[in-house]
This record gives structure tokens, C-alpha cells and sequence, in this order.
């Protein structure tokens, strides 16, 4: 049997960071339910009256006539519209753009951009009205940065003949290279701080505010992380300084990513990141407070939700942080959580007496989500599978936010006129600075939200979320914005197309919900994890090890598991074991005996080998159906008992658990 001198293994695996409240419970208890149950009392508070219903249709159809009377076709919803995600070649450039992250030799790179450009129809996307913009990025593309806006299209066409046949893919390699530094200067404010705020003033002269966003993805070591809080640092600095003591609501703010701070910002790190990571975001705090800006924690991956939720808790009870109302937090509304999130919020902001600022943003991980619930086999998504059931979701809470401006300074960030009308409407006509504002990504929004700023519009302020970064920090960010305003559903893209009426980009999502087979069905196209296989298999179950029931349940399964008096010898029929059984020791923890091993002799090495080779004609002889059937009944087996194995392997092997 298994003897400890000390507690038995797993005392401390994984204890929750926070105890569970009724609300964290409902938080943890939604993430990955079905998604009819999810979104069935969504649908109901986003029905709006028949008086509000008109109201919005005729303020969004305003809008939209007002947006597509511009010029179309320039900056970035031009290239969106040019290189939509149903074509080819937008298809082709956004697995280019993704893959570029990740490949760091040049023969891949080539080999890649063969296999993808080549069938590009890129000469159909020359000329025709379209704006410089979209031409420069289609020939970045080829031309490695000699593109000026004297050289005709003819001209090009050759140039790019003869570059191709001299030159080959690492001159396309480099073209492609400068075609994203080409459309990241349409997605970033400026490469450092204060080239962003010089380039921010022409806006804020026409009413717009700002949240600056210094670019950078998760940190993966403690250098970059360190790095990334001077950035943070100096940029509260200067925008502090920028803003003049114009406060929370009418001065610049900024945003910041909370796995840019930590290299290690996972759920199974907790007690790592809120002994490390949080006297990091409170001295950022501190800072921010002194010119009494905002300070917006980041969405992430719906992972690393709960944690960021005890770092909120725990700024909002800091004392140093009293009297200070520019803490705030962005929530998806993608995310099935979304209103037992914002349920904590309004709750936490009550009790610790902070007004916190609320960003209420659709989401921007939808295809990472997805993915990765699949590839993990877990039981269910955390997100909506359909874009429409999102659009609810977002108007339900933000009623829920309206409902509570006395504890949250509501911010809502959208591109979609629609849902733009019917936040303006159920808000109603009574307005000042400070209720709530609306929010816009730079170099995407501003022409929607032209028409809603200042005295002669909708009288309503907005405020721009804007990246600040090299090129070197811009691509994932820009593949991100691509694939979420590219997509065939996002308005963006839908308001350039003229096919797309105006009462179709005006119609109420409830009512398009409803009039669904199934409202609230799953879309049909997106598989469970466990039915990615079809009809051939069921997908392998995996553990959710940010879930804190999952957690609860794997932790006593662990525990129970350690009691086991686990043995292992040879096994041969008819020979007994020779060997005296010795005792084997968690390499992790030598105080750990994991359980009793008796080694097979040279002897009994050769009569097993001796058995083997009698029964392999016999075994041979099994049909492959039946073989198969053996081997799917011992992967039955090791699911049914994955947590008894997973203690056995974490003690044998000394492996964490995501590793068993």
C-alpha cells in the first residue's frame, strides 16, 4: 500500500482563488452550458416594446443611409470588403497573415505563400474605383515596397510578371511582409505613445474621446513581461499628462492586457499571479489614479474570466484605491457567462463603493474558443456558435447595465448601427457626460460614429479604442480585427455590400431569433467537441481545468486516488513473479511513495516474448473490426477512470496535470 509521511498527495491542487459566493457560482455554472438554455432568458429581456422596436429601426436606418452615402471603398472597410473572407483570396491572405506569426524560416514561408498565392485572382481586385488603400495592399503583396501612387495599373501588372519570374517567393515572401505593415497603419493610432496622442487631437477637437491600447500578446517570459509594464507605465504617464485633469469620463484612458503582465497567467498559476501580477496592475492603478484617468482590464480567453475577476475584486478593496472610480473591466458578450458576469460587477462596485467602468464589446476570440473546446474535447463551447444569438445576448445586458448606471459607467463598444440605435433608445432621451458613452476600434468606427457625436447628431459621446505599437507587435492584433469584422455576418462588412438591404442590416435580432425552426438551436455547421469525428467515432473527453466544478471534482477523484495501493509486475501465465517488490517514489516529492514495483527477471523478459510469438498468428487471424473493438473498449476503460489515472500518472512521472 501507498505510506506518506507527510499530507497525502494533492492537499493543495488547484484551491479555489476566491470562495464560491452565489454569483461566482452562477458564473462557473454557466460556462459551458447548452446554448438554447443560455440564451432563452437572454431572448427575453432583449424584446423590446413595439414604440421602442420603431423608434430603432428608423434611427438605424438613418444611420445606415447616412454611412453608405460616404465614399466607400477607403481604409480598412474597404480592404475588408475587398478581400471578404467568402473570396478566395481573403481566405488565402488571412491564413497567410496568421501563419506568418509562426513560421520563422524562409523555405516554410515560401513553401506557404506557393501554396496560397498562387491561385489568387489578386488582378481582379486592381483598379475600378477602388481606393488607393485597397490597391496598395492587393500589390504589397508582390511588389516588395515600390509601389507610388504615379505607377498605373498596366504598368504594375507587368512589373509583376517580370518580378515573379526573376525574383520568386521570397520577393513575394517580403511583399506579403510589407502588405500587413501596409494595413497595420490603417489599425494602430501611432508606433509609440506619444505619436498617438499628437495624431489623436484632430479627433478629440471633433468631441471623440480615447482609451489607448499598447499593443503586445500574452508575455512568455519575465523579460517581456517587464517590458511590458514600461510601456504601461510610461503611457499612463503621458496620457495623464495629456489629459489635463479632465477626469475619467471626458479625458483619454487606457487599456491593458493582463497576460502581457505575467508570463504564467493561467488558472493553474492562481497563487503565482495574485502574489506577482496583482501588486503589478496596483501600481498601475496607482499611477492612473494620480491623474485620475481610466484603467480597463483587457477580455481574454474565456479561460482566464475568473481569474481576472479576483484581481478585479481585489483592486476594488484596496484601500490606496478608495474614492477612485476609473477602475474598469471589459466583458464579451459572446461569452455564455456574460450576464452572471456583469450580475458580479454591479454587485462588487456596490459593495466596494467604486462606480466601475463597464466595456461591453461582442468578442474577439470566437474562432480560438471554438477550436480549442473541440481540440480538448470538453462538453460544451463557452461562446455562442451563431453571431445573432451574440447580438442578443449584447442588447439583454446592456439593459442590464443601463439598469444600474448608479454603480457601472456603462461603455459600449459596437460597429453595428442596429444595436447602436437600440442602446440610444432604451437609454433614453435624458443625457449627460458620464451616464454612459459609446466605444469604436481606431480606424474602423469613426465613420459610423461621425454620425453621432456633436450637438447636430445624436449628441452622444464615443470613445476610440486605439492601438499603439511597431509593427513587430501589430500582426496578431490586425489578424484578430480582420477575422472578426471580415466575417461574412459583421456589419462592417455587410453595410459595403449593396446586396444587403437596409431593412435587412435594421432588423431586430429577437425577432430573427425567433422566427428560427429552433430558436437558440446551435448552429448545425459547428460540432460538439465530442461529434467533431461525425458518425465514425465519439471525440476522446477532456478535463476543463480553468472550470471551477471541474476542478472541485477532479481535486477529491485526485485524492481518493492516492489511497489506492497501486502495484505493478510482470504478468505471465503460468510463471509466478521472481523479483522482491521495491517501493517507487514520486520523482516530484521522494517523501511520496507512489506504490510497490516488482521488476520481471531476464528469464521472464524471454518467456513473455516466447508468448507472444505463439499467440501472433492467432491474433492475426481476428478480424480488424473486432481488433479495433478491443482497442476502443481499453480507451472506454481509461476515460471512465481518467482521474485515478491522472493521479497515478502526476505521481509516477512527476507531471502537472495538464501535462497528464
Amino acid at each position: 500500500m501507498s505510506t506518506h509521511s507527510h499530507p497525502i498527495p494533492f492537499a493543495d491542487f488547484a484551491p479555489p482563488v476566491r470562495s464560491q459566493t452565489p454569483l461566482r457560482k452562477a458564473i462557473t455554472a454557466a460556462y459551458r452550458s447548452p446554448e438554447p438554455e443560455s440564451l432563452a432568458p437572454l431572448l427575453a429581456a432583449a424584446t423590446l416594446p413595439e414604440t421602442v422596436r420603431t423608434e430603432v429601426r428608423e434611427t438605424s436606418r438613418t444611420l445606415i443611409e447616412a454611412l453608405r452615402a460616404k465614399h466607400r471603398g477607403s481604409g480598412v472597410e474597404g480592404l475588408v470588403h475587398e478581400y471578404s473572407l467568402s473570396s478566395q483570396e481573403g481566405v488565402a491572405l488571412m491564413c497567410l497573415a496568421e501563419a506568418l506569426l509562426r513560421i520563422p524560416d524562409s523555405a516554410t514561408r515560401d513553401a506557404l505563400i506557393r501554396d496560397k498565392i498562387s491561385a489568387g485572382d489578386w488582378k481582379s481586385h486592381m483598379g475600378g474605383g477602388r481606393s488607393l488603400f485597397v490597391n496598395a495592399a492587393t500589390w504589397g503583396l508582390v511588389v516588395t515596397g515600390k509601389l507610388t501612387s504615379t505607377v498605373n495599373d498596366r504598368s504594375l501588372a507587368a512589373a509583376l510578371t517580370r518580378l515573379i519570374a526573376r525574383c520568386g517567393e521570397p520577393v513575394i515572401r517580403r511583399g506579403v511582409d510589407m502588405a500587413m505593415r501596409m494595413m497595420g497603419e490603417q489599425f494602430v493610432t501611432g508606433q509609440n505613445i506619444a505619436e498617438a496622442l499628437r495624431r489623436a487631437i484632430p479627433l478629440e477637437e471633433r468631441g471623440f474621446g480615447y482609451s489607448y491600447d499598447m499593443l503586445g500578446e500574452a508575455a512568455t517570459t519575465a523579460e517581456d513581461a517587464a517590458r511590458y509594464y514600461r510601456d504601461y507605465e510610461s503611457a499612463i504617464h503621458a496620457i495623464g499628462k495629456a489629459s489635463g485633469g479632465r477626469g475619467v469620463y471626458e479625458g483619454p484612458g487606457i487599456s491593458i492586457k493582463l497576460s502581457a503582465l505575467h508570463p504564467r497567467y493561467t488558472r493553474a498559476q492562481a497563487g503565482r499571479v495574485m502574489e506577482e501580477l496583482l501588486p503589478k496592475v496596483r501600481a498601475l492603478a496607482l499611477i492612473a489614479k494620480s491623474y485620475n484617468i481610466g484603467l480597463n482590464i483587457d477580455a481574454e480567453e474565456a479561460d482566464r474570466l475568473e481569474l481576472s475577476l479576483d484581481l478585479l475584486e481585489d483592486l476594488c478593496f484596496d484601500p490606496q484605491l478608495q474614492g477612485w472610480d476609473g477602475i474598469g473591466f471589459v466583458v464579451q458578450a459572446y461569452g455564455k457567462r456574460c450576464p452572471f458576469v456583469l450580475d458580479f460587477i454591479i454587485d462588487l462596485a456596490r459593495r466596494s463603493g467604486h462606480r466601475i467602468m463597464v466595456r461591453l464589446v461582442k468578442g474577439a476570440y470566437w474562432d480560438a474558443e471554438i477550436k480549442r473546446a473541440q481540440l480538448e474535447g470538453l462538453e460544451d463551447f463557452p461562446v455562442f456558435t451563431r453571431k445573432l444569438h451574440t447580438d442578443v445576448s449584447y442588447i439583454a445586458c446592456a439593459k442590464k447595465l443601463l439598469a444600474a448606471t448608479d454603480a457601472v459607467f456603462p461603455q459600449f463598444a459596437t460597429h453595428n448601427a442596429q444595436t447602436l440605435a437600440t442602446i440610444y433608445h432604451l437609454a433614453g432621451p435624458d443625457f449627460r457626460i458620464g451616464q454612459y458613452e459609446f466605444q469604436c476600434l481606431h480606424g474602423m468606427g469613426e465613420p459610423l460614429y461621425d454620425e453621432v457625436v456633436g450637438e447636430d447628431k445624436l449628441d452622444r459621446p464615443c470613445r476610440i479604442y486605439a492601438p499603439v505599437g511597431t509593427h513587430e507587435t501589430l500582426l496578431a492584433y490586425l489578424v484578430r480585427r480582420l477575422l472578426e469584422n471580415g466575417a461574412n455576418s459583421s456589419f462592417v462588412n455587410r453595410i459595403a455590400d449593396p446586396a444587403v438591404s437596409v431593412d435587412e442590416l435594421t432588423a431586430d435580432p429577437a425577432d430573427l431569433v425567433r422566427a428560427m425552426v429552433v430558436p437558440g438551436a446551435r448552429h448545425e455547421q459547428i460540432a460538439l467537441p465530442r461529434d467533431i469525428f461525425g458518425r465514425t467515432r465519439l471525440n476522446s473527453a477532456g478535463l476543463d481545468l480553468s472550470n471551477e466544478h471541474c476542478l472541485e471534482m477532479l481535486s477529491k477523484a485526485l485524492q481518493h486516488s492516492a489511497t489506492t495501493g497501486w502495484t505493478a509486475a510482470p504478468v505471465i501465465p503460468g510463471i509466478s513473479p521472481e523479483g522482491d517488490p521495491r517501493p517507487l517514489h514520486n520523482p516530484a516529492d521522494h517523501r511520496d511513495v507512489v506504490g510497490q514495483v516488482t521488476e520481471a527477471s531476464d528469464e521472464e523478459g524471454r518467456a513473455a516474448v516466447r508468448q507472444a510469438a505463439r499467440e501472433a498468428s492467432a491474433w492475426a487471424a481476428v478480424p480488424p473490426a473486432e481488433r479495433a473493438a478491443c482497442l476502443e473498449k481499453a480507451a472506454d476503460l481509461m476515460q471512465e477512470r481518467m482521474p485515478d489515472l491522472l493521479g497515478l500518472i502526476m505521481r509516477e512521472g512527476g507531471k502537472s496535470t495538464t501535462n497528464a
